[in-house]
């Protein structure tokens, strides 16, 4: 014979929880989903009962009475595990606390793949969907989604202002204040590492660069601006090329901190001094960028404030509440120890 702490514990319901209350199970279902019309005595009762039964909503059930499916996609590409991560627990914060469950939908790459994304968000069983870059850009699948009514918010969008909500952040003043740092030192001989090509990031930091440097009278030397993938393993690469150079650079900008780290890697293997001999920035102020040494001087991007704000706008369209067209967040400059003066400039 089994013994009781063997068998199975009965799921506690909604009807327990009506029982203990004292209350119709309407009237649980009003308070546990905010609803107006309960005196807030009641409200406590049944609350009370919540906490004393351990009851938990049963999300499938509630998603079949409600024709919802109480799940939201986060679409993204970007390689760099670190703003992967940063995505993912800012949808995850935001989302502590409500009904909605996270469906993460990681894609190799947007721009080849479109219609397969476009398939994927359809056989999902999703509700609404948050677009990081370059998703966040891609006609395609915004067509898609307007067409079919899905809500979506997009983060970092370039593109298609008339497609909305997004959330955004100033890439182009964003590089041009972290590119006329690097200037102030006196360096004039700058490397470049670009972003992935496809991504619309790269080409808007492009042109915060090359603002700063007209504006401090130096020419950008396009022998020395290599493309990257975002990634460590092309920031390394990049950096080999550039300070295999006769007349190598005396910095660096890259475009992200996984691409800086790189950097960082391939002159330590060269045995160049950062930063005495080469000052390397970086952009994003990932947790990377804060525990290698040196620490990496780069342009902090909100990616866990911005993944917040546009989980936000998707549960208020889910809710039926009027969102804004765009909600901008600040971009900051955070100097740490990887950068110094020119070579010969003083300081």
């Amino acid at each position: 014979m089994k013994s009781p702490r063997s068998r199975p514990s009965r799921r506690i319901t909604i009807v327990d929880v009506a029982r203990h209350a004292a209350v119709s199970t309407k009237t649980v279902s009003r308070v546990l989903n905010g609803e107006p019309h309960v005196t807030e005595p009641v409200r406590e009762r049944v609350r009370e009962a919540v906490r004393v039964l351990d009851y938990h909503p049963n999300i499938m059930a509630q998603g079949l009475a409600r024709q919802r499916s109480y799940l939201i996609g986060l679409v993204y590409e970007n390689p760099s595990p670190s703003y992967g991560v940063d995505l993912q627990m800012g949808v995850l914060d935001r989302l502590r606390g409500e009904r909605y469950r996270l469906v993460v939908l990681p894609v190799r790459s947007v721009n080849d793949h479109a219609d397969e994304v476009v398939g994927l968000l359809r056989s999902a069983a999703i509700d609404g969907v948050v677009l990081a870059p370059p998703a966040s850009d891609s006609r395609r699948i915004l067509d898609e989604l307007v067409g079919i009514g899905m809500p979506f918010a997009r983060i970092s969008p370039t593109r298609f202002d008339d497609i909305v909500p997004g959330v955004v952040v100033d890439d182009v003043s964003a590089a041009a204040e972290v590119a006329a740092a690097v200037l102030a030192q006196g360096h004039c001989r700058i490397g470049i590492i670009k972003g992935d090509p496809t991504h619309a990031a790269s080409s808007a930091r492009m042109t915060g660069y090359t603002q700063a440097f007209a504006a401090a009278g130096v020419e950008i030397d396009h022998g020395r601006v290599i493309d990257g993938l975002f990634t460590f393993d092309s920031g390394f690469a990049a950096a080999r090329t550039l300070l295999d150079r006769p007349d190598r650079p005396t910095a660096i900008l890259a475009q992200n901190d996984d691409m800086a780290v790189g950097a960082l890697m391939a002159a330590r293997e060269a045995g160049i001094d950062v930063p005495r001999e080469l000052s390397i920035v970086g952009f994003d102020d990932s947790e990377i960028a804060r525990i290698t040494w040196p620490r990496i001087t780069t342009m902090r991007q909100p990616v866990f404030d911005m993944a917040v704000s546009a989980t936000s706008l998707l549960l208020d369209q889910l809710a039926g509440v009027p969102v804004p067209a765009t909600i901008a967040h600040e971009h900051r400059l955070i100097l740490r120890e990887s950068i110094a003066p020119a070579p010969g400039a003083g300081g």
